[in-house]
């Protein structure tokens, strides 16, 4: 096996649990009776494609989702407890884990996220375990909305393998979706397929990466 000197980790359902049919559910009470077909872990439509890649800003989102819902009533608040409703939380030990990756490799984020999630996902850590943001845990951390790219596009990874002189066949990938393990895979990237049932921990034991 290459050895690894660099990881790259996703944020949603490998560090920070999250739960697509939360949203779904909420979204579906709205009024959206089509909520798992237009928003899910597999595929989303461009309303929220625009979103993570910070094409369109919050205010705009949510009269895109009034439009969905055919309710022009619905206030902001309303709007952004059905989108957050997805967002659980970090699980006990997960920080440790990467502060531990972070002392043996060079680590990196890349989160698919959007100006609400990433700010409930702040004040959770914040409210939680008292840390600012994940800069302490990374070299870098990359977030789609500040990007302008979103995984599974080819750009994005191809953006942060550059911008650190990163060899593919030296980094490691770890995310929860197939569709954007199979576009590091096409460039020589390692990955690994976190889920509940094979989450960050068994990977680390799995990779020997600690």
């Amino acid at each position: 096996m290459q050895k690894i000197k660099n990881i790259i980790l996703d944020y949603g359902n490998v560090i920070f649990m999250i739960d697509f049919s939360k949203s779904q559910e909420a979204f579906y009470q709205l009024g959206i009776t089509n909520s798992a077909e237009i928003f899910a872990h597999s595929g989303q439509i461009k309303l929220f494609d625009d979103f993570d890649k910070g094409n369109i800003t919050a205010a705009q989102f949510r009269d895109g989702i009034r439009i969905l819902t055919s309710n022009d009533k619905l206030n902001d608040d309303e709007i952004d407890e059905a989108w957050n409703a997805l967002l659980l939380g970090v699980p006990t030990g997960k920080h440790e884990i990467l502060l531990s990756l972070k002392n043996k490799y060079r680590t990196f984020l890349l989160s698919n996220n959007n100006e609400i999630h990433y700010k409930r996902c702040m004040e959770s850590i914040q409210d939680n375990y008292g840390i600012e943001d994940n800069s302490i845990f990374f070299e870098s951390a990359y977030y789609s909305h500040l990007m302008g790219m979103r995984k599974p596009d080819k750009e994005i990874f191809e953006y942060v393998l550059k911008q650190h002189d990163l060899v593919p066949e030296e980094t490691l990938f770890i995310d929860d979706s197939p569709q954007h393990l199979k576009t590091a895979s096409e460039l020589g990237i390692h990955t690994a397929l976190c889920s509940n049932e094979h989450p960050l921990e068994e990977i680390v034991k799995e990779w020997n990466l600690l």
